[in-house]
């Protein structure tokens, strides 16, 4: 039994085409997304300095925002304010460049002093090889993941319309919200791919709680289908929630890295609420009624 009461929807007022149309035509649109970003861009989702390379300065200085964007030779990536407790006019700066001491230099030339305090209070930088060795580590342990569900599906229910039904449902919950990245300018990160890696769990976990409730359990179609929408509803809006307000709280506070976390997560769980009583449900039915006869 859920928390709140999920009200009952009438799927048989639906074709299976019907209720796999919305899914389908969102998951295309997506990979459209990614298809322009790639061919613009040359990667699907702008890649952070995790993954790029490049260079970070904490600075504490009274100059503005624009003022320090002008005072290096080269173009910030981005220039963001830190708005924790205790951080006055202190602002993390990304640049893709690696000289870190040419930039730390300009910093200490150009920007305004702030009190007796230092200007630069922290400084990072990751060479452009190293990042291309964690890029492919963080997207092979994506894939590594995505494989061993897509295993652990078949293993469970040995049959392959079901088992697909996850697979295609769990690339579609990693597909959108990797689209959506790119339309926002979200950087694709290490902390990022965790937030990926962790809605392969999610989705995994949706789908085969409506799975089982429908090929393992007894009862009609329709009625193990809202018992299973009783739970799963429920944990997932549950997360949902969760997730919004840990992003919302991470904006206010300047926690850009958690921020991003939070967003993404809340838009790949919506788009497993959709994947799952819509697409993935509908090729159940299919399965149920007509696959099994056929």
């Amino acid at each position: 039994m859920g928390y709140f009461d999920v009200p009952e929807i009438n799927y048989t007022r639906y074709s299976n085409r019907q209720l796999a149309a919305v899914p389908l035509a969102v998951l295309a649109v997506a990979l459209l997304v990614l298809t322009g970003s790639f061919l613009v861009t040359g990667t699907p989702v702008q890649l952070g300095m995790d993954f790029a390379g490049g260079s970070e300065l904490t600075v504490q200085t009274t100059s503005s925002e624009e003022e320090i964007a002008n005072a290096f030779d080269e173009e910030p990536e981005s220039v963001q304010a830190v708005t924790a407790p205790d951080t006055d006019n202190q602002y993390i700066v990304q640049f893709t460049s690696t000289d870190l001491s040419s930039l730390t230099e300009q910093a200490e030339q150009n920007l305004e002093q702030d009190g007796d305090a230092d200007i630069v209070q922290l400084e990072s930088t990751v060479s452009e090889s190293f990042g291309s060795q964690t890029q492919q580590t963080a997207l092979l342990g994506i894939a590594v993941a995505f494989l061993g569900m897509s295993v652990l599906a078949f293993l469970l229910f040995r049959t392959f319309v079901p088992s697909i039904a996850i697979v295609v449902s769990a690339f579609s919950d990693i597909v959108i919200p990797l689209a959506f990245m790119a339309i926002t300018g979200i950087s694709l990160s290490l902390g990022t791919v965790a937030a990926l890696l962790m809605l392969i769990g999610y989705s995994v976990d949706s789908d085969i709680l409506l799975n089982n409730h429908i090929l393992r359990r007894g009862g009609d179609f329709y009625e193990s289908t809202n018992r299973a929408m009783e739970t799963g509803v429920t944990m997932t809006v549950t997360s949902m929630t969760a997730m919004l307000v840990m992003g919302i709280s991470a904006w206010l506070f300047g926690v850009e890295l958690l921020a991003s976390i939070g967003i993404i997560l809340f838009v790949g769980l919506a788009a497993d609420l959709m994947n799952t009583y819509m697409l993935n449900l509908s090729l159940l039915r299919w399965y149920k009624f007509e696959g099994i006869r056929s």
